[in-house]
C-alpha cells in the first residue's frame, strides 16, 4: 500500500494492530466459519472462546478492512473476503503463513529504540528467533504443513515455468530442494515422456510423495533424501532444475555439471537481485527482517553472479529470460530463469 492521503499514513501506523487481527481470523479460520452463513457476534465468540467485547471489536476492525460484512447484527464474510482470501489459498495455507508472520513480530517489537544498534533486535531483546530449517528436520507434522504451503503458493509460477520451458528431447529430470516436487510435476503433466527425481529432507519427502499421488504422477517421479549441498548428487540426467534454493556456487556448480549428461541442461529459478546488496521488490519484506537478524547480512544473490559462478563452473550458452506472472502477488512476480548447457 502506497499511502495517497494522510489517514492513510495514520492506517499503516495502525497497521501492526490490523495486521495482528488479520492473521488471528486466519489462524482460526473465522472466514471459512462465516462463508456458509451469518453469524451473530455472541455465536462467534462463545464458539471461539473469546471474551465478548474483544470478539465485537475483532469482528467490527475486519468489517473496516473489507473482509466481513456486518448487517443487523450479523456477520459474514464479504465478496472481497471471499475473492481475495477463502478463492485464492486454503483455510491450511493461510493459517500457515499467518502463523510464520506472528513468528517474526519479536524482531521489530521497539524498532525505533533498536534499528540503530548494531546487533540483532531478536538479541537485544533475549528473544530466539525460529529456525526453520531445522523444525523441517524435527517435526514432520510442520515439514508437512510447510511443503503443502509451498506447493499451493507455487502452483501457478509452476504452470507458467512449465509453458515456457522448452524440455520436449529430456527423459530424466533432477530437482534440487524441490519440496513437493510443484515444479516437477508441473513439467511431468506437459511432457510425458519425462521422469523426475526430488531431492530434499527426509521430513519433506512424504508430504511430496503424497502429494504426487494426489495428482496420479506417482508412478513417474521419485522422492529421495539428500543434502545436495553436502553430498555428491546422483548422476545420468539430462535437466537439472533448482528453484528458490541455494545456495549457488561455483562448487555446487560442479556438482550439477558432473551429474548431467552431454548436452544436459541446468535450469535455475529465482527472484534475483537487481544489484549487490539490494533485495528484489517482493522480497524487501524478508530482507529487511534478516538485515534486524544479522545487520551484516548479504541478501540475496543476483543474476550476474549466478551466471559468473555458472561460467566458472564450465557451463556455456547461459541464457537469462523472465518468468510469466499471471497476477501482482509476491510469489508469483519477479521471477526469471537462467539456463546453462554442459559440453
Amino acid at each position: 500500500m502506497k499511502p495517497q492521503t494522510v489517514e492513510q499514513v495514520f492506517e499503516l501506523l495502525d497497521a501492526a494492530v490490523t495486521s495482528a487481527a488479520l492473521g488471528a481470523a486466519l489462524e482460526h479460520r473465522l472466514f471459512w466459519m462465516l462463508a456458509d452463513r451469518p453469524r451473530e457476534a455472541p455465536d462467534v465468540a462463545g464458539e471461539l472462546a473469546i471474551p465478548m467485547s474483544r470478539c465485537r471489536n475483532w469482528l467490527r476492525l475486519l468489517c473496516t478492512l473489507g473482509f466481513l460484512e456486518e448487517n443487523e447484527g450479523s456477520y459474514q464474510t464479504s465478496e472481497r473476503g471471499k475473492s481475495l482470501i477463502l478463492d485464492a489459498y486454503t483455510a491450511e495455507t493461510w493459517a500457515f503463513l499467518a502463523d510464520a508472520a506472528r513468528r517474526q513480530c519479536p524482531a521489530v517489537i521497539d524498532l525505533a529504540l533498536h534499528i540503530k544498534e548494531a546487533a540483532s533486535t531478536w538479541d537485544i531483546q533475549g528473544v530466539t528467533p525460529p529456525n526453520y530449517l531445522l523444525k523441517l528436520q524435527r517435526d514432520p507434522e510442520y515439514a508437512r504443513r510447510f511443503t503443502r504451503m509451498l506447493y499451493e503458493i507455487h502452483r501457478p509460477l509452476a504452470d507458467e515455468l512449465a509453458a515456457i520451458m522448452t524440455v520436449q528431447d529430456a527423459t530424466a529430470l533432477l530437482d534440487l530442494g524441490g519440496g513437493s516436487g510443484v515444479m516437477s510435476l508441473a513439467l511431468l503433466d506437459r511432457f510425458p515422456g519425462l521422469r523426475a527425481t526430488v531431492v530434499d529432507l527426509d521430513n519433506v519427502c512424504p508430504a511430496g510423495q503424497e502429494i504426487a499421488r494426489e495428482r496420479g504422477l506417482s508412478d513417474r517421479i521419485t522422492y529421495r533424501v539428500l543434502d545436495y549441498v553436502q553430498e555428491d548428487l546422483p548422476k545420468g540426467f539430462d535437466r537439472i532444475l533448482c528453484c528458490d534454493t541455494g545456495p549457488y556456487t561455483v562448487d555446487l556448480f560442479e556438482k550439477v555439471r558432473a551429474a548431467l549428461t552431454p548436452g544436459g541442461r541446468l535450469i535455475l529459478v529465482d527472484q534475483f537481485s537487481p544489484a549487490p546488496g539490494i533485495a528484489a521488490v517482493p522480497r524487501l519484506t524478508w530482507a529487511f527482517l534478516g538485515s534486524l537478524e544479522n545487520p551484516d547480512s548479504k541478501g540475496f544473490s543476483t543474476a550476474a553472479s549466478v551466471i559468473s559462478h555458472l561460467e566458472e563452473a564450465g557451463f556455456h550458452e547461459v541464457s537469462l529470460f523472465d518468468v510469466p506472472a499471471k497476477r501482482d502477488v509476491r510469489w508469483e512476480t519477479g521471477w526469471q530463469a537462467i539456463e546453462a548447457q554442459v559440453g
